[in-house]
């Protein structure tokens, strides 16, 4: 003896035929493959007015899911001390002399951090770039957002840096003891594929 399906059953399948010839190829549960990021950042100049003698000793960037970041290591400055500038122009333009820095990317960040990159006893460097150069130590292969750095120099107290990113995104600057931090949103979605 054959037994039927019960109508339910002939519906269900009936069902996911349909969707399956309705949806695209490419099209998963959204659940499945996204996930927020923090956003609300802006792309607006920011800052915080403060300064050290303590110099730069250390620039590194890493990858991270939402965003790449760049910090900034200026071992024994105080919170509180540390002051920053950050802000997408149009072109890097070096203190003091004035000179055109090139930075490759869509867009470019001015980077300024309100600490020398040198001895303010002696001035001799303590962070070994070179003017117009790339950071040392720095490869962006297989980064999101980071496309180029640039030192432009250290002056009157001040280290400007370039940072080159795909895009104008959003970003923000954080503040620790001992760094500063500029992270760059991979998008303005909010979203990150995972």
């Amino acid at each position: 003896m054959r037994r039927s399906r019960p109508a339910w059953a002939a519906l269900m399948l009936a069902t996911t035929a349909l969707l399956a010839t309705t949806l695209p190829a490419d099209a998963a549960p959204a659940t499945a493959t996204r996930t927020a990021c923090p956003t609300g950042w802006g792309s607006q100049a920011k800052r915080h007015t403060a300064s050290t003698t303590t110099p730069v000793k250390n620039i590194r960037t890493g990858r991270h899911a939402c965003y790449d970041r760049m910090v900034v290591d200026i071992p024994g400055a105080a919170k509180g001390s540390l002051g920053y500038s950050v802000r997408y122009v149009d072109h890097l333009y070096q203190d003091g002399s004035g000179r055109l820095i090139p930075v490759g990317g869509g867009a470019v960040l001015e980077v300024r951090v309100t600490a020398p990159a040198y001895d303010p006893a002696t001035g001799k460097p303590t962070y070994p770039a070179r003017a117009g150069h790339p950071l040392p130590g720095i490869d962006l292969k297989g980064y999101r957002t980071f496309r180029d750095t640039r030192f432009a120099g250290s002056f009157e107290g001040d280290t400007q840096l370039g940072l080159g990113v795909r895009a104008r995104l959003p970003f923000r600057v954080l503040r620790v003891t001992g760094h500063v931090i500029v992270d760059v949103a991979h998008n303005w979605s909010g979203a990150k594929v995972t």
